[in-house]
């Protein structure tokens, strides 16, 4: 596996395993559905919370959520409609992203950007 395929499922057990110590359930991780994909999609209480991880070694090119464009804004807004189709959800549901700033066996930064507004 590439460094950066390493680098990015690491961030992603990070998340995982921030969200579920406060309390969130991980109902999937790495969905995808044709061209559609999302990264982590979980309960919070009652409301369904889609999670767009983003991993980096250190911010000299700015931060990781700063990745996340209007293109791939639009990506998630259409997987988002996709999977509350697919699985006839009838729950609140918020957009977050987590950014992780750090290397495989050190202690990264976390960020949780939570009700992110995607377009």
């Amino acid at each position: 596996m590439a460094a950066h395929n390493e680098l990015g499922k690491w961030g992603e057990n990070i998340a995982v395993a921030f969200l579920e110590e406060k309390g969130y359930r991980i109902l999937e991780r790495d969905w995808k559905s044709g061209h559609h994909d999302l990264d982590i999609v979980a309960l919070d209480g009652n409301t369904l919370v889609i999670v767009e991880v983003k991993t980096r070694r250190n911010r000299l090119f700015g931060d990781p959520e700063e990745a996340i464009d209007y293109k791939k804004r639009r990506s998630l807004a259409s997987a988002i409609n996709h999977y509350v189709k697919l699985h006839s959800c009838r729950c609140d549901i918020r957009f977050d992203i987590i950014s992780i700033v750090g290397m495989i066996g050190t202690e990264p930064q976390i960020d949780h950007i939570t009700d992110v507004a995607l377009i």
